[in-house]
Parts: C-alpha cells; structure tokens; sequence
C-alpha cells in the first residue's frame, strides 16, 4: 500500500521512542469498516487514520478492535502530516497548529471516555506495573515525578477486550485484535489528567514518549508533541 505513512507521535527530543501511528493518505482505498477495520488489525498499532479528505481535515480512527471518535495521538500526527489548521473526525472539529518544534490540537475535555487515571505513590512503582496489570479497564498509571514542574511519569493500559474475550494475553497475545498490551503515548489519557489536575502537564509516558497540555479557555485543552517518520514501513499482505 503505497499511500501508508508510518509516523512516531510524542517523541522524545533526540527523536526517539514515540507512540507508532498509521496514516491512509487516500481512504479510498478502504472504502468501508470492515476494510478498515482489518487494516488496523494487521498493522497492529494502537491507531490507524484513513483520511478521507485531505483538504477539509475529515478523518476516520480505527485501533485493533474498535472505530473511535476521538484519539490523542492520531490526531496530533495527522495534523503534521497534513499540515491544516482545522481536522474533523466524528467527535466534530479541532483546530490544529505547528510551533516548530511541536504539534498542537485543542480539544475538549468530554470527548474522553472510559478511561480512568490511578496516582501511585513513585516513579519506581509506576515502572515497576506488569502489563497490562490486573484488571479491566482503560488504565493510565502516574505519578508525580517533579510536582512544582509539573513533570510526571506515567503508563497507559488499554486493557481492551480481544477478540478471544481476554484482557490478560492468556490467549497468546498479538494473533487476536485488540491485543495491545501498553499504548506507549496516550493524548486523550493525558487530556483527562490535565482537566483532573488543572494545571499544564510535561509528562514521560512509555519508554520515553513526552506529551505537553496546557489548559486553555472555555474548558479546552492544549496537546502537543513532536512527530517523525517511522522507518522501515511494514510490510503488509496486500
């Protein structure tokens, strides 16, 4: 599939680590769910994006298991890649911009769903966590690692039911959708703690992704990160 970009969204500043996202540059070219939905399945990231108009910013989320309204990452990376002002996936509209240095959508606070933040007491505990921990649920485990800065460590867990019915990798992990175990950068997870917290967050999450929000007027939030090819591009059965 000549029209599949692979970017890393929230890399570190050398560039590294980052949260992998697909984008179908050309939607047409899986015109339905079903098409789409596979896609996502055989690429494996936590999110796929098919763009299905380039110019008015309409986009389409899949991750492994699910269509999604609204993700994070998805969207700061398709925002770069496209470079528009304005995307519209079906959550509605959210404005976009570049500094240079990183990407920024402003987004609003109850578009996030099912997701619950747990504060642990340390850094250590927050990586010491097996993934996923037990449990059911959307996970995003944080603790403070400079609280005045307003730095913080933290791990995101999807937990999300796989075609098998398990949430644990008892079945074997990667052969069934929806089998990821940690999301190694997670924007809307990081929305939801920057509402909780009220305050503007720079968060490690992952191996070494960073994510930057800030609160902004009439209940909105800003998330930033940078982005970068990934290379090699998968290769895919089609």
């Amino acid at each position: 599939m000549n029209d599949l970009d692979v970017l890393k969204v929230f890399c570190a500043g050398d560039g590294r680590h980052g949260n992998l996202l697909g984008v179908v540059r050309d939607g047409r070219t899986c015109p339905d769910e079903a098409s789409r939905q596979a896609l996502a399945a055989e690429l494996g990231f936590s999110e796929t994006v098919f763009v299905d108009d380039p110019e008015r910013g309409v986009v389409d989320i899949h991750s492994p298991g699910l269509r999604m309204n609204f993700a994070g990452h998805p969207l700061v990376g398709v925002a770069w890649l496209l470079d528009v002002e304005e995307l519209n996936p079906p959550v509605g509209e959210v404005w976009a911009r570049d500094d240079g240095e990183f990407t920024w959508i402003t987004v609003h606070a109850d578009w996030v769903q099912d997701k619950v933040t747990r504060q642990y007491a340390s850094v250590a505990e927050v990586a010491a966590l097996p993934a996923p921990p037990p449990g059911e649920g959307w996970l995003y485990a944080w603790a403070w690692e400079d609280e005045a800065a307003g730095r913080i460590r933290a791990r995101g867990f999807p937990r999300r039911p796989h075609a098998c019915g398990r949430t644990d990798g008892t079945c074997g992990g990667g052969a069934c959708p929806g089998s990821i175990a940690e999301d190694e950068a997670t924007g809307s997870a990081a929305l939801l703690l920057t509402v909780q917290l009220g305050r503007a967050l720079n968060i490690t999450q992952g191996a070494g992704s960073q994510i930057l929000t800030a609160p902004g007027p009439g209940g909105t939030i800003e998330i930033g990160g940078r982005v970068r090819f990934a290379e090699p591009a998968p290769a895919l059965r089609r």
